[in-house]
Formats: structure tokens, sequence, C-alpha cells
């Protein structure tokens, strides 16, 4: 009889071969194990599938999934479908996890009996600016959590339930589908969403290409928008996948 997992790790990716051997070397290095890795590609042009079939081979349960479509939303929708875990956890290619991230996560979960876990960011490391702006992006997420719930795609957990319940992600829409997402899954259980202690590390390359206060003005634009007027669903505020300078 097949075991499954307890948990799908579903990660996107367009053009990451620098930074998806990042994130796949902190999956190898976690203290808890129970988990398969499902990475979904959008037609990447550089050596993204050629530097994940390398990493398979460090993973018992490794799936590469190659679209022939480009999407944020159509990624995660996709890596879900094949998922046999208990839980799904959604991450971006350039997320960074601490070692026993998942082992305080999924004891985090499963205590407080939470479908959707939102996590916020981090960025220990980086210069003060980024560190005061993920602080205050933080605190909007706490804000917000009982009202009108925001998170962060690059690293959000559901389940396959929760998941169908909601519809998955919204394929229509260009920006703010996490929250969106979110949003309908705290409409459907408020009590089975939540935020989680623990924190992802968050690589600033979108902030430096965009700029800092641009970026923060665009995401503060967009969900005053959500929340006034309904969501993105006719490009009113451009934002392309995969957007950003390889480096």
């Amino acid at each position: 009889m097949m075991q499954y997992p307890k948990l799908s790790v579903v990660i996107i990716t367009l053009n990451e071969q620098t930074r998806l051997p990042r994130l796949l070397s902190d999956l190898s290095r976690q203290t808890w194990t129970d988990f398969e890795v499902i990475h979904v590609d959008s037609c990447s042009s550089d050596a993204t599938i050629e530097t994940s079939r390398k990493w398979s081979a460090k993973f018992s349960r490794y799936r590469i999934v190659e679209m022939d479509r480009r999407g944020v939303s159509l990624g995660r929708n996709t890596g879900a479908a094949v998922a046999r875990g208990e839980r799904i956890v959604f991450l971006d290619a350039d997320t960074r996890l601490a070692p026993d991230f998942f082992e305080e996560t999924i004891q985090e979960l499963d205590t407080k009996e939470l479908d959707v876990g939102i996590i916020c960011m981090h960025g220990d490391d980086l210069p003060w600016a980024y560190r005061a702006s993920f602080a205050l992006f933080n605190i909007g997420i706490h804000l917000t959590s009982r009202v009108f719930p925001t998170a962060i795609g690059a690293c959000l957990f559901s389940t396959p339930q929760m998941h169908r319940t909601v519809g998955g992600f919204d394929e229509t829409l260009s920006l703010c589908e996490d929250c969106h997402y979110t949003l309908r899954a705290f409409k459907h259980d408020r009590q089975r969403v939540g935020i989680l202690r623990e924190r992802f590390r968050f690589d600033p390359r979108r902030l430096e290409q965009d700029g800092l206060f641009a970026t923060g003005f665009k995401y503060l634009h967009a969900n005053a928008r959500r929340m006034l007027i309904g969501e993105l669903h006719n490009q009113e505020i451009k934002y392309e996948f995969g957007h950003y300078a390889r480096n």
C-alpha cells in the first residue's frame, strides 16, 4: 500500500537556475522530512530544468512538471493537482528556509488545527531599510488578519481540501492572487486561517529592481483597491511574472 507524505512542497519557477538550488539545499537540510517536492516550471529558457533534475537525486520523492504556459496561479494550481500530501506549502524559488522550518510549522498547524498558514518575512542579514520595510509589511499582515487577511504566496500553507473549496488560485489575477486565495479561505472558515510564528527569508531582488518604495506603494495601492473596489481582474495594476533580472 502506497504511503503518502504529510506535506507536498510545490515550487514554481521561471528561469531560476541560480536560486532554485539554494532553496533545494534548504529543503535537503530540513530536520523534518516527511514531504514530497513538486517542481512546476513555466517554460524556463535557461537551465532551470537541468538543474532541478540534478538535485532530484537528493530527495526520495521528487517530481518535475513542465508546463507549456506561464503563470503564477497556473503553476501553483498545477502543482496542487498532483500533490499527494495531507498539507501543501507553496514556495517561490527565491524563498529561503531555516533547517527546522517544516518541523516548527507543521507542529503549529496541527496544534492550532489550521488549513491555511500565513508566513511573514524576515531579512535579518539585509540592510536596515529592507528590514524596516519587511517589519512594516508584517505588521500590516497582523493588523488585517481578522478582518481582511493578506498573505505572501512565496511561502503559504494550505490543504488539498481548502484548495478545492476556494477553487485554487484565481488564474485571471496577476497581482494579489495569494491574498485573494487567503481571503476566500477566511470567508469560508475564519477559524482555519492563521499566522504562524516561523518566518521565511524573502529575497530582495524584486525590491532592488523595482525600487523599495515603489514596490511598497504598489502593494499598498493594490490591497486598498481590493478592499474598497474589488479584485484586480483586468490588469488595473500591472505586474508581470518573472519580469525581474536573472542574477
